[in-house]
């Protein structure tokens, strides 16, 4: 979509945290970025509709929708599509199941937020979610659930 002189891609997001305040980052088949599970909403698909969706289609789990809380919607250059902007609405998910690669996912990291990061890494990753990652580690924040599925 272009909006401007800009090119914006618009994605959902998941920052999902394990019991060890790691993040869990991946990678896309052919790909070198790291970047956070999740993509682009369907036509008629909810932010959360396609979330659940790419949760799935990416990691073979599921996520728990009340524990599921809005982070906000960032901004950040594009990891895959140069000259393109990714706007992409960040959810704190609590994954139901055990993660693995699946579908376009080669490869699953958990990453301290706080530690050595992998590199490259995409940009929204980088300058958004892991500073949000970060906050929620630290429960410094209160967060606004999620919006119904319905």
């Amino acid at each position: 979509m272009i909006e401007g002189d800009e090119a914006v891609i618009r994605i959902v997001a998941a920052i999902a945290m394990n019991a060890r305040g790691e993040t869990l980052l991946v990678r896309k088949r052919g790909t070198a970025p790291f970047m956070l599970p999740g993509g682009k909403p369907g036509e008629g698909e909810s932010a959360l509709e396609a979330l659940e969706r790419e949760v799935r289609e990416e990691l073979d789990c599921g996520f728990d929708l009340s524990g599921c809380r809005a982070l906000g919607t960032f901004r950040a250059p594009a990891a895959n599509e140069p000259g393109f902007t990714v706007e992409g609405e960040l959810f704190a998910v609590s994954l139901e199941g055990v993660p693995r690669p699946w579908g376009e996912i080669e490869e699953l990291r958990w990453v301290d937020p706080d530690g050595e990061l992998p590199d490259p890494m995409a940009e929204l990753a980088r300058q958004h979610a892991l500073p949000q990652a970060r906050l929620l580690k630290a429960n410094a924040r209160s967060l606004s659930p999620c919006p119904s599925a319905d």
